[in-house]
């Protein structure tokens, strides 16, 4: 199909990450071994919340809760990624992309959602220590769990309804390596205002900012409660507490604000691919090495296992 031309697509080229031929076997490699290492570290992380009776506390319930999220927005977004570069088939048929884009923006505004649930976890945790097991059980980490889930499922309802309406598109071929709401609304020949509005209004306010607000107000009561602890050990330990999911939210916040805080433009969209890979591949790697390295009960826990598994030598290893 010309790029000038208007008409129906039935299915979608995806362009994917690079075009350079010299550049395909590195990038399919680099990507293939960052994605295996998402799954290795968000499946380990899962499986110790599971296995280990010592990590069945709320947190770490939320914790695993993320790791899902982690390792099925990855593969949602790069299975045809990886897929093309094998086989150099990117035929996308028109109602797998909306499928794409449906489940990876219900899992990236559960994961927002999720990081709001943790901190309020962290508040409590910390705030109102003699109230934990009352205000936090496994009764209320299902019910939130359940609120997120549905939550998440019907906010991107509308777009995939706005998006379904359009049939008049410039090309079939996206540039991007999944089927992304800004690289489809640059697309479309049709008007676009009310998607575009609704992408401002429901994507910055309910999306965005509701989610962001909910993150860290709480952390505006945790650094005062953790400021009037008198002692240093004291301090210390109760930043311990959160400084890894302080982490994980500046980075994710940060990805999500370039990438998509600014207008739709077809000169951005390198950029915003750029950002998308970032947040897609890169940042579902790095969460689970967070909470491993700055997190104690995972390291223990691992090294539990490690025992059982009669690996004395590596377990001996680890910090």
């Amino acid at each position: 199909m010309e790029s000038h031309n208007k008409t129906k697509v039935t299915y979608f080229i995806i362009k994917g990450i690079s075009e350079v031929p010299q550049l395909q076997s590195p990038i399919f490699l680099l990507v293939l071994l960052i994605y295996l290492i998402t799954l290795g570290g968000n499946m380990t992380i899962l499986l110790l919340v599971c296995l280990d009776p010592h990590l069945h506390t709320p947190m770490y319930f939320f914790l695993a809760s993320l790791s899902i999220l982690d390792f099925s927005s990855s593969t949602i977004t790069l299975h045809k990624a990886l897929t093309s570069f094998v086989t150099g088939h990117k035929k996308v048929p028109y109602l797998d992309c909306l499928v794409q884009f449906y489940m990876f923006s219900t899992l990236a505004c559960n994961q927002l959602l999720t990081l709001s649930v943790m901190s309020y976890d962290r508040y409590v945790a910390i705030c109102n220590p003699l109230h934990y097991s009352t205000l936090i059980n496994f009764r209320i980490c299902f019910i939130l769990a359940t609120v997120c889930w549905i939550t998440s499922f019907l906010e991107v309802v509308p777009y995939l309804v706005l998006l379904s309406e359009f049939s008049c598109y410039k090309s079939n071929t996206i540039n991007h390596f999944f089927c992304d709401l800004i690289p489809l609304l640059n697309l479309i020949c049709d008007d676009t205002s009310a998607l575009e509005m609704l992408s401002f209004l429901e994507g910055l306010l309910l999306l965005c900012l509701a989610p962001f607000l909910l993150t860290f107000t709480p952390y505006i009561f945790i650094i005062t409660a953790i400021v009037r602890i008198r002692t240093k050990s004291g301090r210390s330990k109760a930043f311990y507490t959160c400084s890894s999911h302080i982490a994980v939210v500046v980075l994710l916040y940060g990805t999500l604000a370039c990438q998509y805080l600014k207008p739709p433009s077809e000169d951005g969209l390198e950029a915003n691919k750029l950002f998308s890979l970032f947040n897609t591949v890169a940042v579902p790697m790095l969460n689970p090495l967070i909470y491993s390295l700055k997190n104690r009960d995972v390291k223990l826990a691992l090294k539990r296992k490690l025992n059982v598994l009669k690996f004395p030598e590596y377990m001996s290893s680890l910090p």
